[in-house]
């Protein structure tokens, strides 16, 4: 008979990639949430139950971005993160710690518009990223990015960390991770008034969008990204 360890680490394996596959290709989190909730009702360590919070406050973030950045359950995201990061604190997982840190910069930056307590997390992050995971590694740099690309203009350093996340993304063995790193480099470009480097990065996430059967609507999305920077606009 498997222990509730075990199972919970298995819940939260299958939870967790079935949380990629919706939010890169099918749109439904059924599964996810399913696993991921499975998961929590079983787990009686420290370290997954903060990886469970964690996942589960991807599910929230994922599920609020496919309805247009929704902020209805703002909070309970919020919490999400926030209880990961207290658990990895506590247990000085400074891998953990980083991401989680990262998690609730997203929500501060992304649903909430609200950079000036992002940032902080961020940098946090950053300091720490050398002990986190190629892909939060990647994430961290990403949302930096856009910070000196939105909120700071400075085109040349939102084109460094850019290149940094995209460098990591390569390293990451996932593809589907790929066209959006592509893509945030190509609007990084563009910023930096190199329209000619940023049609050829947004035409190559296209073409890595189709190569790894991305949803229409991320499809769409970079297909929109082409034609505004075709016109030298930021999309």
């Amino acid at each position: 008979m498997m222990h509730t360890g075990e199972q919970a680490g298995d819940l939260l394996a299958e939870g967790a990639e079935a949380l990629l596959e919706a939010a890169f290709r099918t749109g439904d989190y059924t599964i996810a949430h399913a696993r991921l909730n499975q998961a929590r009702d079983v787990v009686h360590d420290r370290a997954t139950e903060a990886a469970i919070a964690d996942r589960l406050g991807w599910l929230l973030h994922f599920q609020a971005l496919d309805d247009d950045r929704d902020t209805s359950r703002v909070d309970e995201e919020l919490a999400l993160f926030q209880r990961a990061l207290d658990i990895r604190r506590d247990m000085g997982d400074l891998g953990g710690v980083a991401a989680a840190l990262f998690g609730v910069g997203l929500v501060h930056q992304v649903l909430r518009q609200d950079w000036a307590t992002a940032m902080p997390h961020f940098r946090e992050a950053l300091a720490l990223a050398e002990h986190a995971d190629v892909l939060y590694r990647s994430e961290i740099h990403r949302h930096i990015g856009f910070f000196y690309m939105i909120a700071d203009p400075q085109p040349d350093q939102a084109a460094q960390h850019l290149s940094t996340s995209l460098e990591l993304r390569h390293q990451h063995d996932d593809k589907r991770w790929l066209p959006s790193g592509t893509q945030a480099l190509g609007w990084a470009m563009l910023a930096a008034g190199r329209q000619d480097e940023a049609v050829r990065l947004i035409r190559e996430a296209l073409d890595q969008a189709h190569m790894v059967g991305l949803r229409a609507s991320r499809v769409s999305a970079i297909e929109e990204s082409l034609r505004l920077a075709e016109t030298g606009k930021i999309g």
